[in-house]
C-alpha cells in the first residue's frame, strides 16, 4: 500500500462472516490497486474478526479496527469513513460483489470528469448463491447539470445504489453525515447530488445481494431497521412518526444546506411539495430488489466471470 493511497475503501460490518471473504476477494482482487481498505467491526460475535484479521495479515492494504460496542450501522459507516485517507472514497458492503474494473472504470470517469462527484456502474441484485435476481436499467437523471433536475429524479424514481460509488471525499465531507431515521440514504444521497452531477458507467459492474439475513430483511419495520442503523432510536422517544418527520426534514434541510442559487432552491422546494402530495402512489419509493423477480436470462454476462477471486480463493 502507498504512503497516501488515492482511494479509500471503507467496510463497515456486523457479523458478516457469511459472505464476508467473497467480498474482501472481490475487492482485493480488483485491476485498480492504489487503494486502502478501511475494515471498521461493529463488535461481532460471529467469525468476524477472524477473517478480517486472516486478510489483513496476507494484504498491507487492508487496515482493521475493532469496535469495543455496537455503536449501529450509521453511526459505524460514518467512524469508517473518518478513518480513510484517499482524496477519493466508497463504502463497501460486507455482502454484495464487485466486478474486476468497477473501480478502475469509476476513478477513470472522476479524472475524465472533473465536475462529477460520484461515479458508480450498473448493477444487478443477486441472491445469497450469487445468482441474479433482478437485473436493473439505472434510469435517474443524476447526470443533469441542473441540480432541481438530479434532486427530483431522486425524489421521483425508484433508486439506483449511488451510496456506494467512488465519490470525491471533499464533497462528502461537506454533507451532513449518515443519519438513522426512516430512509436516511436516500437524503443522505440527495444532498450529495445537490452539490454536483453524478455519472454512471454504462457496464454491469457492481451486484448487490439480497439475502434474509441482510438487514433491510431482518428488520421488516420502520422501527427494526432504525434501532438497527443506531441502537439509541430504541425507546419511546423514538415512535414512527418521528422518524418519518426527521426522513421528510432530511430532504428540507440537505435543500437548506447546499450550495444553491436562489431560484434553483426554490425550484428543489416545488419538487419536494410535489412528491409529498404523491406518496399515496401504491409502491412510491420501493427498492430494485423489492420489484418482482426478473427472469435471469435476460444478461448475458456471467457474475462469475466478472468478478475477481471467485475460483481458487486464498483465504
Amino acid at each position: 500500500m502507498t504512503a497516501q493511497p488515492r482511494l479509500s475503501i471503507g467496510l463497515p460490518v456486523y457479523n458478516g462472516e457469511e459472505y464476508l471473504a467473497e467480498a474482501l476477494d472481490a475487492l482485493l482482487g480488483q485491476t485498480y490497486e492504489d487503494f486502502e481498505l478501511v475494515i471498521s467491526d461493529n463488535a461481532s460475535t460471529d467469525g468476524t474478526q477472524e477473517i478480517c484479521r486472516k486478510y489483513a495479515a496476507r494484504d498491507s492494504r487492508i487496515r482493521y479496527i475493532r469496535l469495543r460496542r455496537n455503536i449501529g450501522a450509521a453511526p459505524n459507516h460514518n467512524y469508517v469513513f473518518t478513518e480513510c485517507r484517499g482524496e477519493l472514497f466508497k463504502w463497501a458492503s460486507h455482502d454484495d460483489l464487485y466486478a474486476r474494473d468497477l473501480l478502475l472504470r469509476c476513478v477513470s470517469a472522476l479524472d475524465e470528469r472533473p465536475d462529477v462527484i460520484l461515479a458508480h456502474s450498473g448493477q444487478a441484485v443477486i441472491d445469497g448463491d450469487g445468482q441474479v435476481k433482478v437485473p436493473y436499467e439505472y434510469g435517474l437523471a443524476t447526470d443533469s447539470p441542473h441540480a432541481p433536475e438530479r434532486f427530483r429524479s431522486l425524489l421521483f424514481e425508484p433508486g439506483g445504489d449511488d451510496f456506494y460509488g467512488v465519490m470525491r471525499a471533499d464533497v462528502l465531507r461537506r454533507v451532513k453525515p449518515h443519519d438513522s431515521y426512516h430512509h436516511a440514504d436516500r437524503t443522505f444521497v440527495a444532498e450529495i447530488t445537490l452539490h454536483g452531477p453524478f455519472h454512471q458507467v454504462p457496464e454491469l459492474l457492481y451486484f448487490r445481494r439480497d439475502h434474509p439475513t441482510r438487514a433491510e430483511r431482518a428488520n421488516p419495520s420502520k422501527r427494526s431497521r432504525c434501532v438497527n442503523l443506531d441502537p439509541r432510536r430504541a425507546g419511546p422517544l423514538h415512535p414512527t412518526p418521528r422518524l418519518l418527520a426527521e426522513y421528510l426534514w432530511g430532504f428540507v434541510a440537505a435543500i437548506r444546506r447546499a450550495p444553491l442559487s436562489p431560484a434553483d432552491r426554490r425550484a428543489c422546494y416545488r419538487h419536494l411539495a410535489s412528491w409529498m402530495a404523491s406518496r399515496v402512489r401504491p409502491g412510491a419509493g420501493e427498492r430494485v430488489e423489492d420489484r418482482a423477480p426478473v427472469d435471469p436470462g435476460r444478461l448475458t454476462v456471467s457474475v462469475d466471470a466478472l468478478v475477481a477471486g471467485r475460483e481458487g480463493r486464498q483465504a
